[in-house]
């Protein structure tokens, strides 16, 4: 496993979220991606929406900071800045699937990078099969 991926923040949001269905699994998922040096190639955007979930769902902005900061610091995870083609292949992306505007920047990293985009979100997982490789983990 060692082709470059792209990594939902419903993946990571899960693995981090002990009481939901699967985060075991999530979390397993995302240790062997750390271990096995496989690259993660992801929007920026992923820090805002785990930090976010996370301090929302358990009351806890220490525990979300300190996660935001251990995503940013793993050494296999590279960050995409939303630049202007970017924004704009993103936004074909949620037009031409009906995707909502977070999911379609996670498939255009995917594309531009060409990489497996690994996510929980069933409405990614239906509505880009013909536009990227794509599975749950």
């Amino acid at each position: 496993m060692s082709q470059p991926v792209t990594v939902d923040a419903s993946v990571f949001v899960n693995a981090f979220s002990p009481a939901e269905s699967g985060s075991d699994q999530a979390l397993e998922y995302i240790d062997q991606l750390r271990k096995e040096n496989v690259p993660i190639i992801v929007p920026a955007l992923l820090l805002p929406e785990v930090t976010a979930a996370i301090a929302r769902k358990q009351s806890n902005t220490e525990l979300a900071l300190q996660l935001m900061n251990g995503i940013r610091d793993l050494p296999n995870i590279t960050l995409i800045d939303l630049d202007k083609s970017l924004a704009e292949l993103s936004s074909e992306l949620a037009a031409q699937y009906r995707l909502r505007g977070s999911d379609a920047v996670y498939a255009a990293v995917a594309l531009r990078f060409t990489t497996h985009l690994v996510t929980l979100d069933r409405q990614q997982l239906e509505r880009l099969v013909d536009a990227v490789p794509i599975s749950s983990f």
